[in-house]
């Protein structure tokens, strides 16, 4: 017959490391999201400005 604190030592054990791999899974996850959102956050190329931008200059003061 098993003694009743080292079945709950064992179950303790069980837990702990079910919620140590939970938390490990959750991390995984996470950080897969955060890399899609910066791949998806990659700003295209700028369009080159207007001929008419910046030609016209007011030098009075």
């Amino acid at each position: 017959m098993a003694d009743i604190s080292s079945i709950s030592q064992n179950n303790t054990v069980a837990h702990i490391s079910k919620v140590a791999q939970m938390g490990k899974e959750q991390q995984q996850a996470e950080g897969k999201i955060i890399m899609d959102l910066i791949a998806a956050a990659d700003a295209p190329a700028p369009s080159p400005p207007s001929a008419s931008v910046g030609q016209n200059i007011n030098t009075r003061a």
